[in-house]
């Protein structure tokens, strides 16, 4: 077992939701209250990691984030390194692409709820952020958490886009996934099979939590 590759993949994980938490809940309530008329061309961008190979969108990453792009030359200037093929680089790339596993859910949470109930939060002297904070969040809330969740499975089984970013450098991007690939590619199929259950177990219950909590909360909603 590559026990450094698997804390690698969780810390990965856990950065990657904890910076889209509060950019679902933003980006998801905004989307569906908006009345914007490019409204759909902004879905559609946010809806693309989903549609395009990650060969695709590591490329574009790569190219991006490369050292003579202005965003590498910035990073190298402020921290002395390249960000690609580095653990930050991978975090970047990991939040871009769970974008819409995070978002979506988000927003159709928001979506559902009624505009009736906005007003009449209103008509009581309640401000904007009162009415998120108090009405809408705790409605909202199953759907920002199974996005979450969804969002942190898929950051633990993202393979072709952090391969093209990070490489599978030991103990800097070489997450379970990539593990699991270099032991296939060594011919160690019972140390790929132990890993790749392992990731399937991690993926299960956290999936699992998530559909739990949903009910609980719609329970008691």
């Amino acid at each position: 077992m590559d026990w450094q590759a698997l804390y690698l993949s969780l810390q990965l994980g856990l950065l990657t939701i904890a910076i889209l938490l509060p950019v679902a809940i933003i980006v998801g309530r905004w989307l569906a209250t908006t009345h914007l008329r490019g409204r759909a061309v902004i879905e559609a961008v946010l809806t693309l990691p989903l549609v395009l190979p990650p060969t695709v969108i590591g490329f574009y990453l790569l190219v991006g984030m490369g050292p003579d792009s202005p965003i590498g030359r910035a990073w190298t200037a402020l921290f002395g390194g390249a960000l690609v093929f580095s653990f930050e680089g991978i975090l970047v790339a990991s939040v871009l692409v769970n974008l819409p596993f995070a978002i979506q859910p988000a927003q159709r949470a928001f979506e559902s709820i009624g505009q009736d109930l906005r007003d009449a939060a209103a008509t009581c002297g309640h401000s904007v952020w009162r009415t998120i904070w108090r009405i809408e969040l705790p409605l909202a809330w199953p759907g920002i958490v199974t996005g979450v969740v969804l969002a942190f499975a898929h950051t633990l089984g993202e393979f072709g886009v952090v391969l093209m970013v990070g490489g599978s450098i030991p103990g800097e991007t070489r997450t379970l996934a990539l593990s699991i690939y270099d032991r296939v590619q060594a011919f160690d199929n019972p140390a790929a099979a132990r890993m790749a259950a392992l990731l399937m177990a991690i993926s299960l219950v956290a999936v699992t939590a998530s559909f739990v909590l949903s009910r609980r909360t719609n329970r008691h909603g």
